[in-house]
């Protein structure tokens, strides 16, 4: 038989359970609301990396004197892969810019913002400022391996 004294220690018992379950409950809740704060808050956009200052870096790192950046020469960003000769004032090259493909450019278009292909003949091409302006540059293929 159950007596009074033990049916009132299962009403603490169960009573304290409850208490807990519903104080765990409030925590839970809680602190899921204030925790939230990813969804709502905006996200910031990368940033881009500004461009690096070669003769600040120098300094930096206890460079002294004047620095100059070495440029590349205007021969060395061009390679001629291949010509088209055709009559006097025609034809077309096949010219690397820059390490990148070649591609094909026929004699009076542009190469380069301030660069055209002034003549192309068997093994060599001529660039120039314009089509009338004097020779800039001359470029020539390798010469050809056996």
């Amino acid at each position: 038989m159950v007596t009074l004294s033990q049916s009132k220690w299962a009403l603490r018992a169960v009573t304290l359970v409850v208490w807990t379950l519903a104080a765990a409950s409030a925590l839970y809740w809680g602190l899921k609301f204030s925790s939230d704060t990813g969804a709502s808050a905006p996200v910031a956009a990368p940033v881009a990396a500004a461009p690096v200052d070669p003769l600040m870096v120098a300094r930096l790192l206890g460079a002294t004197g004047p620095q100059t950046v070495p440029q590349a020469s205007l021969a060395s960003r061009f390679s001629l892969q291949g010509v088209v000769a055709g009559a006097p004032g025609g034809g077309a090259a096949l010219i690397s810019v820059d390490g990148k493909p070649a591609t094909p450019f026929r004699v009076g278009n542009a190469v380069e913002e301030g660069l055209v292909l002034k003549a192309a003949s068997s093994r060599q091409a001529v660039l120039a400022a314009s089509a009338d302006g004097p020779a800039l540059l001359t470029l020539e293929m390798a010469p050809l391996e056996q």
